[in-house]
Order: structure tokens, then sequence, then C-alpha cells
């Protein structure tokens, strides 16, 4: 098999990034030498990789679906969104601007040129490449900066599978209408539909379909059904909804339930770190976004943000903030996590992300933060202590912040490889600036056994066997089963193998 193949979508999050990963795995089980690739992502869920760059969390794990390291090759352009107005633009994984829709523009050319490069280079190297799209082709008003989906494809000559999400009802008008308003041009490379999270009897669904193959002379490929239990690595913040809860929590291994409140801050960034806290039994972790929810939360977690200061202003203005400070008094427990921690220091200064300068933050931390270029990316290992007086256990995460500790009174919370102290401890508030830092397995237990004792849960038990490590390589082992069972394999391949589809007819939106 030799070839790459691009995945578009009907709308964001109608399952591009885990059928992209899905296949990765069925052909990477297969002894397919495959790379993921997304051209262009839109993300404030990213990781560190080990070139040292920056990408979407989504690319982590379909590198990791294919046996591979994440690197900046897999996600070229990433926007992080700052404002509804503005995002970082961070090419080849370093951020290099921060643009608007017409400075973007300018950078067209430019990143188209990025793009090719990277994805020639990665079709000399692999026998398959399978490219994402992203939010949806049909969005004709970017078309003319398109660098992810059909500009990828008309560039490069690749085929497409177009997938769209029944679950919110109306799957065959978006898969119709998604190849009726593009150009011919275009719909000529659009060769079939994937159907994503089908509940019930697919033979309910089949005269649609037939319908669907009658009126466009595509077929559908397949139809995936709903999987409740893929839930981790989000793609991005669309599914941090407040009040939802994250993840299946299943029932705890002693007699009572931890329960968390994660704040839904409005620019919430790399909220996946609560995920390895969801995969713990009798840990029940929920997204809020109003103070009433946090009285009852054994633990509260702030997670990261692109805009610290913004959202600590938001924090205030939703009474989260006097929750917050509430709880330190009373001694209950708070996880703060890199932006979040950033905002229970006693000053922030800041004439990088906001230019607001010097800010008052929460002071429920005795620390003063200072914003400076450039960006601190790197991975991070190191060890620490769970618990009061708990024995040293490893650690690791990885960094991506502009704002650093100028000075601290609180004691350190870890001690990293290089000697340096991170985060902070003062009774039981606990920040840190590692992402990822919960995934370390031995270290989250303990932690969470601390957090169950000052929270005068007793009855908690943590499982000695979670492995979060586990638990996501079983979750892309599922994707590619589901792939495998549900999907027009032949089908797939010969894409893969020999370009679009010939012969296909142009849908008129003529009248």
């Amino acid at each position: 098999m030799k070839g790459a193949l691009l995945v578009a979508g009907t709308t964001s999050d109608a399952g591009k990034s885990v059928v992209v990963a899905g296949i990765c795995r069925l052909l990477a089980r297969r002894g397919v030498r495959v790379a993921p690739f997304k051209a262009q992502n839109m993300s404030n869920n990213s990781v560190v990789t080990l070139d040292g760059g920056e990408i979407g969390r989504a690319q982590a794990l379909q590198a990791q679906a294919c046996g591979l390291e994440p690197s900046v090759r897999f996600n070229p352009i990433l926007l992080k969104p700052g404002s509804d107005r503005r995002s970082q633009l961070v090419v080849r994984g370093r951020a290099v601007d921060t643009v608007g829709a017409a400075d973007y523009f300018r950078h067209r050319t430019e990143l188209r040129t990025v793009v090719a490069d990277e994805l020639a280079a990665l079709r000399t190297e692999f026998d398959v490449v399978i490219c994402e799209g992203a939010g949806s082709p049909a969005e004709i008003n970017l078309r003319a900066t398109d660098l992810a989906n059909l500009g990828l494809a008309r560039a490069a000559e690749l085929p497409v599978i177009l997938v769209g999400d029944i679950d919110r009802g109306g799957v065959l008008a978006h898969l119709f209408g998604t190849v009726a308003i593009l150009e011919p041009e275009d719909q000529r490379l659009i060769s079939g539909f994937v159907v994503n999270k089908f509940r019930g009897d697919v033979e309910l669904l089949r005269p649609g379909l037939i319908r669907l193959e009658e009126l466009t002379g595509r077929p559908t490929l397949g139809v995936l059904p709903f999987a409740a239990d893929l839930w981790l690595d989000a793609e991005d913040s669309l599914g941090t909804v407040a009040d939802a809860p994250v993840g299946r929590p299943r029932p705890p291994r002693g007699s009572d339930w931890l329960t968390v409140a994660a704040v839904r801050l409005p620019r919430i960034s790399n909220s996946t770190d609560v995920e390895a806290l969801a995969c713990e039994p009798g840990v029940a972790v929920r997204w809020v976004s109003e103070p009433s929810r946090l009285a009852d939360a054994d633990l509260v977690v702030l997670p990261g943000s692109k805009s610290t200061v913004d959202d600590l202003n938001w924090l205030r203005r939703s009474g989260i903030a006097d929750a917050l400070t509430a709880r330190a008094a009373a001694g209950r427990p708070i996880l703060a996590v890199c932006g979040g921690y950033q905002m229970l220091a006693r000053t922030i200064h800041d004439e990088v992300e906001s230019g607001a300068g010097a800010v008052a933050g929460l002071g429920l931390l005795d620390l003063a933060i200072e914003f400076a270029d450039p960006k601190i990316l790197c991975r991070s290992t190191g060890f620490g202590s769970a618990g009061r007086a708990g024995t040293p256990l490893a650690v690791g995460g990885y960094e991506i912040h502009h704002g650093r500790v100028a000075e601290t009174v609180d004691a350190a919370w870890l001690t990293l490889a290089d000697g340096r102290p991170e985060g902070s401890v003062r009774e039981a508030i606990w920040g840190t600036h590692l992402h990822g830092l919960m995934e370390s397995d031995e270290f989250r237990r303990a932690w969470l056994t601390e957090v169950a004792a000052r929270a005068g849960r007793t009855g908690f038990v943590v499982a000695p066997d979670v492995r979060v490590g586990a638990v996501r390589t079983a979750q892309l082992d599922l994707l590619a089963d589901l792939i495998e069972e549900h999907l027009d394999l032949p089908a797939l391949e010969r894409l893969i193998d020999h370009g679009a589809t010939t012969g296909l007819p142009t849908l008129s939106t003529s009248h």
C-alpha cells in the first residue's frame, strides 16, 4: 500500500480526528508505515514534541496510533485562539505571530509552502499518510486561504472521504450539502462518506444511504457505531461543556466517591489535564461554569488558559473567584494548572499576552508571575511528594507558557530533573505549570489519597492498577477495531493506492 488520503468532516467535532487515529492504528497493526498529518489545526489543546515544538493534541494521539513520537511535521500550522478575533500562529512548532483574519490572509503564500513541503517529505518517508481536514470544507468563505481541506487535497491530488456525525441530526443533508456547495474541481475528489456515532439498527438508515448514493454518485464506506468509551484526548474545547461529566465515571473501590469540579474557563487551554483524574474508579469529574457548582466538590481544578488575565477577570465577574477564596480559607482542596496556577498569584505582570501590565491575582498563593518571551516549551521530568510527608515519586509532563514565577514564598511542589523547583503548595492548594502531571500513575494515586483525606472522604480507596497510558492504548485499539469491522476496507485501500474515484458526478446548486 502506497499513497495518501484526506479525512474531511461536515462540521467541527464530526469525528475526523478519531477516524484518522483509527485508520492509522489499523494500518500500523498491519505493518504499514503510516503517519498522520493535519496541515492546520485550531486548538488550545496542545503538546510539546521531542523536537521541542508545539502541536495539536489530536495529532500527538494519532502519532501514538502509528507507533511514532509526536513531531511538528505532523501539524506544521497551529492556531491557538486568544480571543474571538485573534489567534497565536504557531509554525513548525514555534509561535511566530498573533494574527486576525486579515493578517492570516497575508501569510497564506508562505504557509502554503510550509504545508506542501512537509506533506511531500512525509510521503517520501512513509508508505501512507492519513491527513485530517479542519472544520468543514463547506466553509466556502474561507476557500481562498484553505490549507487543510480541499485546498490541500487539490494541491496534492488527495482522495477525500467525508465524515458526518449522525448524533447531531441531519447527517444526510450535511453530507449532500457539503458536496453540492463545492466547486466542481473540489467535488471530484470527494469519493465517499462515513457516518459516525450511529445508535441503533443500521438497517433503518440503509434507505437513506442508498438514496444519498443515488443523488451524489458516492457510496457510504461505513457507519461507525457510537462508542461511549472513546473520550480521551479531545481535539478541542468543544467537548468541555459546562455541567457535562468528563469520561465515564466508574463505581468506587471503597464506600466514598471523590467529586471534582473543573472550571470551564472561556479561553480554556489543555482541558485534557483533568482526563487522567477521570480514568480513576470512584472519581467523578464535571465541568462547571458558575460558583454554586464548587460548593459540594471535594476538589476544584482550575485549568490552563490561553488568556490568563482575561479569564481571571471572568472568574471575578462570575463569582467563582470569591468561591475559590472561600474554599481556600476553609482548607478545601484546589488544583491549579499553568494559567490557572498563575491566576492564584499575588500579582501578574503581563505585557506579552494581554498587554494589561500589572494585575492583581487572587492571592491564594504567595508568588509573583511575570510574562516574557520566548514561550517556554519543554518536556519535563522530576519528583514530587503527593502528601505532607510522602516519599517523592516520579513525575513527568510538558510546559507551554509565557508566565514565569518571578518570586515565591510558598514551598515547591515538585523538583525537576535539573534541580529546579516547580509549582507551589500551600495547605490544600497545589499549583503547577506542568501539563500532563496527573498521567504519572503512582504520583496521581498518592495525591488523590491525600486529596480525599483533606476532603474528609475516608471511604475513598484509590485503585492500584489504573494506568492512563494503557487506557489510551486501549482506546486506540478500540478505534482500529471499529474501523476494521464497520468500514469498507478494500474501498479505502483503493483510494489510498489509486487516488480519487474517477467519473464522479458534479452536483449543482442552481435552481
